[in-house]
C-alpha cells in the first residue's frame, strides 16, 4: 500500500478546520499553495475556508462568491484526492449554498447569530 506524504501544513489544516479555525486554515493552505500555485485543489480548499470565515463575521456575499470558486477549483479532483472525499465536500458546499440567504449581502458582526447556521463538515484523511 502506498502512503502519500503531504506537507506538514496539510495535516495541521485538518485539525484547524475541524476546530472551526478557518482563518488559520487559510494561512496553512496558503503556505502550501504559494510553493505550488498549480495545485488548484489546495486553492479550492483555501476558498472553502475563506467562505466559512466570511460567513462567521457576516459577509454573506463574500461567502457565496468563495463557495462558487471553491466548487470550481475542487470539482476536477472528484471523487477523491489527497486523502479527501470530495463528493462529501461538494455535497457540503451545495448544502451551504441552499442555506445561505440570497437576499442579504452583509450583516453587522453583532447580528451574525441571526444568520442560519451552516451544517458541520468534519474533514479527515482517508487512504
Amino acid at each position: 500500500m502506498y502512503n502519500q506524504c503531504y506537507p506538514l501544513e496539510y495535516y495541521d489544516f485538518f485539525i484547524k478546520f475541524n476546530e472551526g479555525d478557518y482563518y488559520s486554515c487559510h494561512d496553512l493552505l496558503e503556505e502550501i499553495w504559494m510553493t505550488d500555485k498549480s495545485n488548484l485543489y489546495v486553492k479550492g480548499l483555501l476558498h472553502l475556508c475563506v467562505a466559512l470565515y466570511h460567513y462567521s463575521y457576516g459577509n454573506v456575499a463574500g461567502t457565496r462568491t468563495m463557495l462558487v470558486t471553491a466548487e470550481k477549483y475542487l470539482y476536477p479532483y472528484k471523487p477523491f484526492y489527497w486523502g479527501v472525499d470530495l463528493d462529501a465536500v461538494m455535497k457540503y458546499i451545495h448544502n451551504c449554498q441552499s442555506i445561505i440567504p440570497q437576499d442579504i449581502d452583509r450583516i453587522p458582526f453583532s447580528k451574525r447569530s441571526s444568520l442560519p447556521p451552516l451544517p458541520e463538515l468534519v474533514l479527515y484523511l482517508k487512504e
